[in-house]
């Protein structure tokens, strides 16, 4: 019976304690400053006071989990004054069943933290995952976020249409108590949002693999989503560890075609729903956005999102600004990404070019974290967050002096720009193949430096 489940579920987890502060928005609502805020405020130049304003206010989600003791605290969002912080970057990799190869996994691990992801999602899909997902947690001073619901059937070793709301929520604790900063749970896709979906039909249908999941789940018990039906108990587990949701966008198009259309806005405005459940109940919340979208749609869905969602941090993948450009999907998602930041984005998830054809391997992960690290910081530039243009600045010093090394030094990828540097030498010492001894730069300094130009 649903009745007897439900209070079987509700028993097996206990509520939040209301007087001792445990996440970073409990601390930030009894006015303290916590280490984690002070560090976010330190990294991005802005007082601690108000960095704990908007964590209070669910403007800045900080995801550090009480048990990830090599973390480097970062900030998703923007202070009460508008202001925002540098626009966040994740990494996508995980353990496949086609591809269970650790030791490549290993390595995107290497390469996202060389470049500096502030963050990396376990995507971990096949067999006993918790291995890898603790050693991550252990090592890593990123963000570390996962999607229970992929975990789910590898960990209880069940069959989907077997799996009850307890045992979904037993992976999610897992998570929680294993380390995991922000778990993606895709609470919004209930029986109202089905409905719209079925009626108004779509080109691609649900291209999440978590919302497809719940949504052949729901379709085989007649049963409600059990994310949303319990989301409650979830909201309990969470506040326990100070895991921060990631409100799932289970309806997120996956064609141009379904932007904007009926079932990706009826789950918005259920997650911004669940967006106030969860800070009534202590949790720090992002909300997660579209997959694919034309360009000129993009801004409005920023707003659209920072409206129906109460201004929480908003995290989005791509969007993808065109469908075909397989191979290539790294700079339709960078072009869509610089776009959807500029306009409001808070968080941006990489893609590879392996997206849409297979599991991406390290040079992918090379690729697509450099080209979505431009679009975070071409909208960091353009939105005024500050601080933003001082590399480009010292960058653009280090030119004018034909300063190499500092060159390098200073590039997003600097071991990509040496190399590239390096596999063609110059003639002309200080210079470059591009202009040789034409080189503009060296022309003026000569001349500044009251030397005589001789191009012979």
């Amino acid at each position: 019976m649903i009745e007897d489940r439900t209070t079987s579920v509700s028993a097996a987890v206990s509520a939040p304690a209301a007087a001792a502060p445990v996440t970073q928005i409990d601390y930030a609502r009894a006015g303290i400053v916590t280490p984690q805020m002070a560090a976010v405020a330190a990294a991005e130049g802005r007082e601690p006071e108000a960095i704990r304003a908007a964590v209070a206010a669910g403007r800045i989600a900080i995801p550090a989990n009480i048990h990830h003791a090599s973390l480097t605290p970062g900030g998703v969002g923007s202070t009460l004054d508008g202001v925002p912080l540098t626009t966040k970057v994740n990494v996508n990799l995980g353990i496949s069943g086609d591809l269970a190869d650790e030791a490549t996994e290993w390595e995107k691990v290497a390469v996202a933290l060389e470049l500096g992801a502030d963050a990396i999602m376990d995507l971990s899909n096949s067999g006993k995952t918790r291995a890898f997902r603790t050693k991550l947690i252990e090592q890593s001073p990123a963000m570390i976020g996962t999607v229970p619901m992929y975990d789910a059937i590898g960990y209880l070793e069940k069959s989907l249409i077997a799996i009850t709301p307890e045992d979904f929520l037993e992976v999610v604790r897992a998570h929680a108590e294993d380390g995991v900063d922000f778990v993606t749970i895709h609470a919004g896709m209930n029986r109202r949002v089905i409905e719209s979906f079925k009626e108004t039909g779509r080109l691609t249908n649900i291209v999440s693999r978590g919302g497809s999941l719940i949504f052949a789940w729901m379709e085989a018990t007649g049963r409600e989503n059990p994310f949303y039906e319990y989301y409650d108990e979830v909201l309990a587990i969470l506040h326990e560890h100070d895991v921060t949701i990631s409100l799932g966008d289970a309806m997120r198009p996956g064609s141009g075609y379904d932007a904007t259309d009926a079932a990706q806005i009826a789950e918005l405005i259920e997650l911004g729903k669940l967006t106030r459940r969860a800070w009534d109940a202590g949790v720090q919340v992002m909300v997660e956005g579209p997959g694919h979208m034309a360009l000129d749609e993009i801004a409005a869905n920023m707003k659209l999102q920072k409206r129906l969602c109460h201004d929480a941090p908003f995290y989005v993948l791509g969007p993808l600004v065109c469908d075909i450009a397989p191979g290539y999907d790294h700079i339709t998602a960078a072009i869509g990404g610089a776009v959807a930041a500029t306009a409001g984005a808070d968080f941006l998830c990489y893609v590879t070019p392996a997206e849409h054809l297979r599991l991406p391997d390290a040079a992918d992960v090379r690729e697509g974290l450099v080209a979505t690290k431009i679009a975070a910081h071409a909208a960091d530039i353009a939105k005024g967050v500050p601080g933003a243009r001082d590399r480009d600045n010292r960058m653009s010093d280090a030119r004018r002096r034909v300063a190499w090394d500092e060159m390098f030094d200073l590039a997003l990828d600097p071991a990509r720009a040496r190399a590239v540097f390096e596999s063609a030498p110059p003639s002309t010492e200080g210079t470059c193949t591009m202009c040789g001894k034409m080189c503009a730069m060296k022309t003026v300094n000569d001349i500044m430096d009251g030397l005589t130009v001789s191009l012979s």
